[in-house]
């Protein structure tokens, strides 16, 4: 297995704290108020913590269909979190996981600095498909777009 790891941050008005409670913490009411496509969150193994894998409902397409989230850490003081796509429809054939790693800052104007670093878990040695990782870095951008869009409209 090889990994490939990748970088990239973003930026955002909300407050960090806020942001991260949003995102890690309380992600499971959030996101499907925030995102109309997304129809429940359900615990498949553990109690919330790390080592938690969640099943992620959403309508795509017209059809439904599932991500397996599992929670690799929690780091509630530094306002960072981990997790891992480890199966559904996100998580590409050629892939054993993704893992996202975020870590949440201070930013300009009482906003957030967002940094993010993915690293692809191939099956041998096979480099990520590039048209795979830009469709799953559009809708990565677009749910946190929702997210904080929803944050906005109710502080």
């Amino acid at each position: 297995m090889a990994v490939f790891t990748f970088d990239d941050q973003a930026t955002s008005p909300v407050a960090p704290a806020t942001l991260y409670n949003a995102l890690a913490k309380d992600a499971d009411n959030i996101i499907p108020k925030a995102v109309g496509s997304f129809q429940s969150v359900e615990i498949v193994e553990g109690n919330g913590g790390p080592g938690t894998i969640k099943k992620i409902s959403f309508v795509e397409d017209g059809e439904t269909k599932f991500v397996l989230h599992k929670i690799e850490s929690v780091d509630e003081a530094n306002l960072g979190y981990s997790y891992s796509i480890v199966g559904g429809v996100a998580l590409p054939d050629t892939a054993e996981k993704i893992t996202i790693d975020t870590k949440i800052s201070d930013g300009a104007d009482g906003g957030s600095l967002i940094k993010l670093t993915i690293s692809y878990h191939s099956k041998g040695d096979a480099p990520p498909n590039e048209d795979e990782l830009k469709a799953g870095k559009a809708k990565s951008d677009a749910l946190f777009k929702a997210v904080e869009a929803y944050l906005l409209a109710n502080p």
